[in-house]
């Protein structure tokens, strides 16, 4: 692990740890990929405005109210 020395104005050395977080990139692309298949699947039957918003937000928490569900017959 990289280690950063910075220097205030007061003389005072900070020493901040370089850690990486982004371990799991693949995630949003395997999420992004899940919402345009749900987006062409809600959006065949969608006619009108109101019912393209509908399928549009179907579309962006349908993963939510997946493992909502999971979660409920698991009863945790």
């Amino acid at each position: 692990m990289k280690k950063k020395v910075f220097v205030t104005p007061k003389g005072e050395k900070i020493i901040v740890k370089n850690k990486n977080y982004n371990k799991n990139g693949d995630s949003g692309a395997l999420y992004g990929l899940g919402v345009v298949g749900a987006l062409f699947y809600f959006l065949q039957d969608a006619k009108g405005l109101e019912m393209i918003l509908w399928a549009i937000g179907k579309a962006v928490f349908w993963p939510a109210v997946l493992i909502y569900k999971v979660f409920t017959m698991l009863n945790l």
